[in-house]
């Protein structure tokens, strides 16, 4: 017998964008939404490969990940990743450690598409996929401690004042977002917009529950690992002369 992944077990259901009727809550959202042009092969793999790997997001029921994973005795440790884009990233780091789970959650239906060809392509069995909000998914279908890391990688910045209460990281969502996060786990950032690697670097530093892993190293900013590849918006940031700051901490 097959055993859902959701508690309790959810019906079948085919892929779906997630529609605005989910997310009319007046607050920071995790996400700007992008539905883009999608390829055959994108179209081909979200069709074939969604109800293996994917769920949407609906804040309705608490997703078990040992058994999302496909492993509920020996339950990889997951990191949930933030707005992943295309997936390539998602998926080289992935295949650089196959004994971590990746919980990859965006709203941009081609990048959900694209990874999901990379998992068949690359043979990765320890990617997942999220489409939707990824407050809601924190706070409604993720238990608490559930968590061995967090990634946001070059998040919307908001560069404009009026709409920098927009950005993702600020308190209230680090604070639900550290409820989720086990002792020990990491939560790691990275943006090309200095100004908004500043905000990053405040919110988390203020946080009695995290430490900064590089503290004395370039003003409190971490070297950037070698397991992180170069992303596209990175690749971008750089073309146009901007410096990119990565950040790494620990939940205590």
């Amino acid at each position: 017998m097959v055993t859902s992944h959701l508690v309790p077990p959810a019906a079948p259901r085919t892929p779906a964008p997630v529609g605005d009727d989910l997310h009319r809550e007046q607050r920071v959202r995790s996400f700007h939404p992008r539905k883009g042009r999608m390829s055959d092969a994108q179209r081909a793999a979200l069709s074939r490969l969604w109800s293996a790997y994917g769920i949407r997001v609906d804040g309705k029921q608490l997703l078990d990940l040992g058994t999302f994973f496909g492993d509920p005795a020996a339950p990889l440790p997951v990191i949930l990743e933030i707005g992943f884009g295309m997936g390539d990233a998602t998926a080289t780091m992935a295949a650089a450690d196959p004994s971590t789970g990746i919980l990859a959650v965006d709203v941009h239906t081609p990048g959900h598409g694209n990874l999901l060809r990379r998992i068949e392509s690359d043979g990765l069995a320890n990617v997942r996929l999220a489409e939707g909000d990824a407050v809601v998914l924190l706070r409604d279908q993720l238990a608490p401690a559930s968590l061995a890391g967090l990634r946001i990688y070059f998040p919307d910045p908001w560069p404009k004042a009026r709409h920098h209460k927009r950005r993702l990281i600020q308190p209230e969502f680090l604070a639900l977002a550290l409820s989720r996060l086990r002792p020990g786990a990491t939560v790691h950032c990275a943006t090309d917009w200095e100004p908004y690697a500043e905000q990053m670097l405040e919110v988390l530093s203020a946080s009695p529950e995290l430490e900064n892993l590089h503290p004395d190293q370039d003003g409190g900013y971490a070297p950037r690992p070698d397991w992180r590849p170069v992303t596209k918006f990175e690749r971008q940031g750089i073309d146009k002369g901007h410096v990119v700051h990565d950040l790494l901490f620990r939940r205590r």
